[in-house]
């Protein structure tokens, strides 16, 4: 390496630890964001165990309000990891099932 490459290696290296610096809050708040979501989650995992329920049943079994737990199934579905299982008796609400459990009949 020729001392310039070396000078060039060494800006990039303090311009990375000052980008570290001052995005740091930001990283620490998306960092706290996301485990917060897997416990939300990894709690819906938990209620879906079973048989397949409706979104005010997970919000009721939970005490999330109704519109975090459907935002939370929503992306949840979108992953592969919950699947719709039919609908309630009232045909109010679809069920939701975890997608790795047998279809209920």
């Amino acid at each position: 390496m020729t001392i310039t490459d070396k000078e060039a290696a060494q800006k990039r290296t303090a311009m990375l630890a000052d980008l570290r610096k001052q995005r740091r809050e930001k990283v620490e708040r998306a960092q706290a964001l996301l485990k917060e979501q897997q416990a939300v989650r990894k709690t819906l995992s938990r209620v879906l165990q079973g048989e397949p329920r409706s979104i005010p049943d997970i919000a009721a079994a939970t005490n999330l309000p109704p519109h975090e737990v459907l935002w939370h199934i929503t992306a949840m579905k979108k992953y592969g990891e919950v699947v719709e299982d039919g609908m309630d008796d009232d045909f109010a609400y679809y069920l939701y099932r975890l997608a790795k459990e047998p279809v209920h009949e």
